[in-house]
């Protein structure tokens, strides 16, 4: 099912009132390589939240993406174009700190560190899932982009994302072997 129209929309017009049309980003811009992870999203069937989830993953700039087109006090701005759960997929997508959160993020209890904040929780088992989802369609476009990105960056996200695999979707899945690691029988 695809994303609402309407908050697709609203969500792109905010996007390029923040600019991110105009920055630039592997495979042109930021408004560009979001719309491509929320159309990879949609292809794998993911749910409409999740979707603009992928629209949006960058509103708060990212652990690797620093530029923020708002910053985190102001989530109730995104929440009112987006809805309340998929702003919430975006703010974990946005805090996350990758170091101190991937090593055993799959883990049931595991303990994920908010990079603004410095809180330490266990986000529910959903929220994980689109997190891991969104961060495959999220790298997957950028080696898909960037022969370059992948060669570097390839293996240690195919280990990532075999980590990722019991909360991927099988459609995530394949496309990470597909991507970055084709010659993979298995």
């Amino acid at each position: 099912m695809p994303a609402s129209s309407f908050a697709a929309d609203q969500a792109t017009a905010l996007l390029r009132e923040l600019g991110a049309a105009a920055i630039a980003h592997p495979g042109g811009t930021l408004l560009a390589h979001l719309q491509r992870v929320q159309g990879q999203l949609a292809a794998w069937g993911a749910r409409p939240a999740l979707q603009l989830a992928g629209l949006c993953h960058a509103f708060y700039g990212t652990d690797g993406f620093p530029a923020a087109l708002l910053t985190p006090d102001r989530r109730t701005e995104l929440a009112m174009v987006i809805g309340a759960e998929a702003e919430a997929v975006v703010y974990l997508y946005a805090s996350c700190d990758r170091k101190a959160t991937y090593p055993a993020f799959t883990a049931t209890d595991a303990a994920f560190r908010d990079r603004f904040t410095g809180r330490v929780h266990a986000p529910e088992w959903q929220l994980r899932r689109d997190f891991a989802e969104l961060s495959a369609a999220n790298e997957l476009d950028l080696a898909g982009i960037d022969p370059f990105f992948r060669e570097t960056c390839g293996l240690e996200l195919l280990a990532l994302f075999t980590r990722f695999r019991p909360m991927l979707s099988r459609s995530a899945w394949s496309a990470c072997r597909t991507v970055l690691a084709p010659d993979w029988s298995t």
